[in-house]
């Protein structure tokens, strides 16, 4: 694997857990949003993530035969259609159906603010990562002086 190969892979996953932070950050903004612009109350998010498969024909063998990762990349946004929604009594809200419920988005605060530390520990891991991989390119290049 490359030098810049290694900064690629690095670089990719700093994009999904950046990715992932924006989404982590609109479900806590939402939290309380009972209506969406089609009338229903917001459902969390979150991104499902797969390795990249970037090989070309004449690289299978090398593929098959040495563990090297192409990075990572986000293949979906997708709706948690599993956990339920919270319903709250209050008749005087606008949103109130019949029975006087109203229902709220089902995010959990704490679950988020978890998610956010784990997003923001991977992308600094990949930081660290990318710094590494340059620090010894550049000693590489000092190798020739």
């Amino acid at each position: 694997m490359s030098v810049m190969g290694g900064m690629n892979i690095s670089a990719s996953g700093m994009s999904a857990q950046r990715l992932r932070l924006d989404i982590i950050s609109q479900n806590i903004a939402n939290v309380n949003t009972t209506r969406d612009e089609n009338g229903n109350a917001y459902r969390r998010k979150t991104v499902v993530f797969a390795e990249k498969d970037m090989r070309p024909f004449g690289n299978i063998l090398q593929y098959t035969t040495a563990s090297m990762g192409n990075g990572v990349k986000v293949t979906e946004i997708v709706e948690d259609t599993k956990s339920a929604m919270r319903r709250v009594y209050d008749p005087s809200h606008p949103d109130a159906d019949e029975d006087g419920y109203v229902t709220y988005p089902n995010i959990n605060t704490v679950q988020e603010m978890t998610d956010m530390i784990d997003a923001t520990r991977a992308y600094e891991a990949n930081v660290t990562a990318f710094n590494a991989t340059k620090s010894m390119a550049l000693k590489g290049l000092e190798i020739g002086k």
